[in-house]
């Protein structure tokens, strides 16, 4: 079974109004910067819009039909989520708890270890990628004086690139840049440095220093993920990371191309394209845009027309 889901939108202080222009979301006026497409976390959960469960909320299915729908998992709540970001301007520089310090400090039952594939960037466009402290005192010292400049490390990237961001690593999505992210359900974020920016009443936005020197990993040790590529009958499959929380990939696709059937569920989002899915149970059509998930021993789906690529996910085994 294919499950639709109802896209989400979170005003940010650095969206826009991208997110319409460019996916044809239907979206609230004012800053978006974030479309949570599969999302059971209760800062924004979706629903999903087709079939017998048209209407019901994506905890709800994990909690009463996690086994026929998902697979043999025994994690309380549904442990991923995928959004995309327009970081019209920059996003505050920030880390993220690991599962055991998001459970003592928040109550969250996941940490939040991320990945991010680049939709779109401009020319020039830089993420902020870890630190240069070798040692605690050094990292707390640096904040404190804000030495920014030579704390942290900056990435330049361009559309297609992926990046990998385990949790405890410092970092910022910079202006210019379009992402999709996948990641532990977990909305805990602990903000470094922001730039100095206000609201619109003229307030700064919170820091969480003390919480934010918790969970930041000394010295910076970067994950470099290593895609490997396959060409298959109609497409290429790209193996972006695979990793303890997830399995991420991304997929070229046209008529002929069959996504086989699973043990588990995945995870589908469209980035680009349009087409028609087929299966021996129904027959879908999908854009650009699209967030789907792909219940566990789906009979293998066709591309029965159309070019499109993909990201899909799973959780790591």
């Amino acid at each position: 079974m294919i499950l639709r889901l109802n896209p989400i939108f979170q005003e940010r202080i650095w969206g826009s109004q991208r997110l319409k222009t460019d996916f044809n979301y239907d979206i609230p006026g004012g800053s978006i910067g974030e479309c949570w497409g599969i999302s059971a976390h209760q800062n924004g959960e979706n629903e999903v819009s087709n079939g017998p469960y048209s209407g019901r909320a994506l905890s709800d299915l994990w909690a009463n039909h996690r086994q026929e729908l998902f697979g043999d998992f025994t994690h309380e709540t549904f442990p991923l989520l995928v959004k995309i970001l327009d970081a019209t301007d920059d996003l505050s520089v920030q880390v993220h708890p690991n599962d055991e310090q998001a459970y003592s400090l928040e109550g969250e039952r996941f940490g939040k270890t991320e990945c991010w594939y680049v939709l779109d960037a401009e020319p020039g466009a830089e993420l902020i990628l870890g630190h240069n402290a070798q040692t605690r005192a050094e990292l707390e010292t640096a904040v404190s004086n804000e030495e920014w400049s030579n704390l942290l490390k900056k990435q330049p990237v361009k559309k297609g690139d992926f990046v990998f961001v385990e949790s405890g690593t410092i970092h910022a999505i910079g202006k210019g840049i379009m992402i999709l992210e996948t990641q532990q359900s977990c909305d805990a974020t602990y903000r470094v440095y922001d730039f100095d920016r206000v609201d619109d009443k003229g307030t700064k936005r919170e820091l969480h220093l003390e919480k934010a020197l918790t969970v930041t990993t000394v010295p910076d040790v970067p994950v470099l993920a290593r895609p490997s590529e396959k060409t298959v009958y109609a497409g290429t499959i790209r193996t972006l990371v695979k990793s303890p929380e997830f399995d991420v990939y991304h997929h070229q696709v046209s008529k002929g191309y069959s996504y086989p059937c699973r043990e588990q569920f995945s995870l589908l989002t469209v980035i680009e394209g349009a087409g028609v899915l087929q299966n021996d149970e129904e027959t879908m059509e999908v854009k650009k845009g699209d967030h789907l998930i792909i219940t566990k021993d789906t009979s293998d789906i066709l591309v029965a027309s159309g070019n499109m690529e993909w990201i899909t996910s799973e959780i790591g085994r």
